[in-house]
């Protein structure tokens, strides 16, 4: 117990102590949101990396879909790595990159108000945002709880208290660069944590020949009559195995804490590399939570489904590691939570404050008291989230996977279309980026008040979710061929910034000779 309560201790002065540090570099709008947009490569894809994967990853959907694909759900994590890490850095970062600073946008309903000159769209997507952040948020804890109670004991809501203090008050007072530079140091815990506490659990089931060959034997009628369903190639349901890698990869193309990462990057070899950083990372740690829940059912021993829940399995998975060991897995969980937990906040009070209150409800707003506001709206967003993460867990509503499938599937459905289309397509519409807007919330709000009259596939959130973001790439094209094309001069502004000539080195690019 001391160990562990040594690290901890250790992890939260270094986190705060960089808080502190870090506030030369907070004393301005785009310091506080972007760092100045003079981030390099190693700290972008780890915050990128670390902001992706949180608790709600290693115990909520590795818990869960482990338990119900067994191996196969290893292809999750693969997803991750491809898709939501190394083709979203090739299709989005460049771009996003360039024209947001050409458009002076921080925040992505910035984006959307300037790239299609629509104040209404900039409204409509920080409230989006703000009401559905919340839910992710509150499974951030609840997570990381699950995790505490087993090593320490402790109440949930002391867990959930103190986290949301500490990250609050390095986020508060160091801004977008204290956070990348926590997310770098939780990054490399997590990177290691993940291959050890792998090595751990596999020994304890006398190696991984011995783990698969007993995951073989493994069968329940309700899911699949065929046998050893749990270690085959694509699991006994590639279905909707199919539906989580759409919505955990596809999703974070839409998400604007996750896209907010390409606004901040310093350079186009800085891109290059964070491409690569941020795939190795998705590999290593997303594909090692997946594969480390496939082996979940050999623990049923230890774990009630029915009585705790799919977040029980790895809890019950670990409860068996050496002390050290279990030090090691709630710094890693604790990393991954707080490093998102502060994207998250980071990206609500600054959408909240330079989209919906500056010029609207605030008329005359100077940088100063910008900022003092962004402060001040952190310190509200994550009181909401702490209230609602306590009210939920004392309702007995503890499936982390569907909270999260709920808020990435309207967030991701509503913005993944508009976004790429209006980095790449001239012929976008705002008609077009409103329908995706509206179709997606609204999906997600009926998946959730009338799950039972979706069909059958749908009336799973992150079935749902999938749904929506695939959705928006046929609506936005759809209803921009036939709604009133945008104003010439705005398009040309817009899309200029990429015929926009350069000088770079002779090393970075071939001369015509």
């Amino acid at each position: 117990m001391f160990f562990k309560i040594a690290l901890l201790v250790i992890f939260f002065a270094v986190m705060v102590g960089i808080g502190l540090y870090c506030r030369k570099h907070a004393t301005n709008v785009d310091g506080f949101v972007l760092g100045g947009r003079a981030v390099g490569p190693w700290l972008t894809a780890f915050a990128y990396g670390t902001s992706y994967f949180s608790a709600v990853i290693f115990v909520g959907y590795a818990g869960q879909f482990g338990w119900k694909y067994g191996i196969a759900a290893t292809w999750v994590g693969i997803g991750n790595a491809l898709l939501g890490s190394l083709l979203a850095w090739a299709v989005l970062g460049r771009r996003t990159r360039i024209m947001t600073q050409h458009l002076n946008s921080a925040t992505m309903p910035e984006f959307f108000g300037k790239r299609f000159g629509n104040k209404s769209l900039k409204i409509a997507a920080s409230v989006i945002i703000f009401i559905f952040l919340i839910p992710y948020t509150a499974s951030l804890y609840n997570g990381l709880s699950r995790l505490f109670g087993m090593a320490f004991n402790i109440d949930y809501s002391v867990c959930v208290i103190v986290m949301a203090i500490l990250t609050g008050i390095y986020v508060i007072a160091g801004g977008y660069m204290a956070t990348a530079i926590n997310d770098f140091i939780q990054g490399i815990i997590m990177l290691f944590g993940i291959c050890a506490v792998i090595v751990a659990v596999l020994k304890g089931q006398g190696g991984f020949i011995s783990a698969l060959q007993g995951l073989s034997t493994v069968s329940d009628p309700a899911v699949s009559a065929m046998p050893g369903a749990f270690n085959s190639f694509f699991g006994p349901d590639p279905v909707n195995l199919l539906g989580v890698v759409i919505l955990t990869s596809l999703g974070t193309w839409g998400l604007p804490q996750m896209v907010q990462k390409f606004y901040a990057i310093k350079s186009e070899g800085a891109i290059n590399k964070g491409m690569i950083i941020s795939t190795f990372f998705a590999c290593v740690v997303a594909g090692g939570c997946y594969f480390l829940g496939g082996f979940g059912r050999l623990f049923s021993d230890r774990i009630a489904i029915a009585a705790n829940g799919y977040d029980s399995v790895v809890p019950a998975m670990l409860s068996g590691l050496p002390d050290i060991l279990i030090g090691v897995v709630v710094i890693l969980v604790l990393s991954a939570s707080m490093s998102t937990l502060s994207s998250l906040v980071l990206t609500s009070s600054s959408t909240l404050t330079l989209d919906l209150l500056k010029g609207h409800v605030v008329k005359n707003m100077d940088g100063k008291k910008q900022l003092r506001i962004m402060r001040e709206l952190i310190v509200v967003f994550i009181a909401i989230s702490v209230v609602l993460a306590i009210v939920q867990y004392r309702s007995n509503v503890t499936f982390i996977a569907q909270l999260m499938g709920v808020s990435w599937g309207a967030l991701a459905g509503a913005f993944l279309a508009p976004f790429l289309y209006g980095l790449y397509w001239k012929g976008t519409t705002s008609a077009a980026c409103w329908t995706s807007f509206v179709f997606s919330t609204a999906v997600m709000i009926a998946n959730v008040l009338a799950r039972s009259a979706f069909p059958t596939l749908l009336q799973s959130p992150i079935n749902a979710g999938a749904f929506c973001m695939i959705a928006g790439l046929v609506i936005v094209p759809l209803v921009s061929a036939f709604t009133r094309k945008p104003e010439k001069d705005l398009v040309q502004n817009a899309f200029s910034c990429y015929d926009k000539k350069v000088m770079v080195r002779q090393k970075e690019a071939l001369g015509d000779e």
